[in-house]
């Protein structure tokens, strides 16, 4: 298998465990607070990011790279498991996925800002017209009725983008499943303190979904899928393998009605179609 072809695969492969990331985490906090929820999840996956980091004897980063690591904490780590979780508490996972649908826009944009690349108009286009189609499916469904959970996965979007492409640049150079166990590690002390801080008074009422919730969020979600994700960003390129994230929307649908019975409704679809389309659109005038 060459390089350009083992990138594809491994791209792939990191959507597809992303798509389960909401409906995981929608089941986890049902009866997990979000912000324990966040920070246990990124303690224990910190905890087996060190294995593997000593595992492997990784050289330890530059201290060029250091700033590019926090951000990267702050964007994956933190930033978009948390505000994911407390959105949740308002929206289901249906809902929420339609913003993932921006995503790759999200990351295009933030790639376009880090690495000074000037795309044509046609992508400005796309992505107001992504951006309008995401706010007026927000609005039909009534703003009033949970306009916090969207505002969270409004900016869960800006800085999961902003952390995809600070760690995509950052794999060239590093290495791919090394950006996000290194940016684990960085977290772990403050993330193993915040775990033990808001550790539930008890988990007798704490159900088994929730705890596999819990067990998806913390090893696939938040180690296993970057594993894959970087290095096929680093393997077969960061504009091509990018593009993968155009299917998460599907894959996080189907997973959501089949696994959790939620309603997705034909307008759900719709847009979710629309903002593919958009992105997709986007992306091919990003250079």
């Amino acid at each position: 298998m060459d390089k350009t072809t083992s990138g594809w695969l491994n791209g792939f492969l990191g959507v597809l465990i992303f798509s389960g990331s909401l409906p995981a985490t929608r089941v986890a906090v049902m009866d997990f607070d979000p912000v324990f929820l966040t920070v246990a999840r990124a303690a224990i996956a910190g905890l087996m990011a060190l294995a593997l980091l000593l595992l492997f004897r990784e050289k330890r980063p530059a201290r060029s790279d250091l700033v590019s690591l926090v951000v990267v904490a702050l964007g994956v780590v933190v930033g978009f498991p948390l505000l994911t979780a407390l959105a949740l508490k308002h929206v289901t996972s249906a809902h929420s996925i339609i913003f993932v649908g921006l995503l790759p826009l999200s990351t295009a944009i933030f790639a376009v800002l880090r690495g000074g690349e000037r795309p044509r108009p046609a992508f400005w286009l796309f992505s107001c017209l992504g951006s309008a189609l995401v706010a007026g499916f927000a609005f039909s469904q009534g703003i009033a009725a949970a306009p916090v959970g969207d505002l969270l996965m409004l900016a869960a979007i800006v800085v999961c983008g902003l952390g995809y492409a600070e760690g995509a640049r950052l794999s060239r150079t590093l290495g791919g499943w090394q950006v996000i166990c290194w940016a684990l590690v960085l977290s772990l002390p403050v993330m193993v303190l915040l775990a033990l801080a808001t550790l539930p008074p008890s988990f007798a009422a704490i159900g088994d979904p929730a705890w596999a919730g819990l067990a998806y969020v913390s090893l696939f979600s938040m180690l296993i899928g970057f594993i894959f994700w970087y290095r096929g960003l680093a393997q077969g390129g960061i504009a091509a393998v990018g593009q993968l994230q155009l299917l998460q929307p599907f894959f996080g649908l189907a997973l959501a009605a089949t696994l959790l019975q939620e309603k997705v409704s034909p307008i759900m679809l719709i847009v979710t179609v629309a903002i593919v389309g958009c992105v997709a659109g986007a992306k091919r005038f990003a250079r």
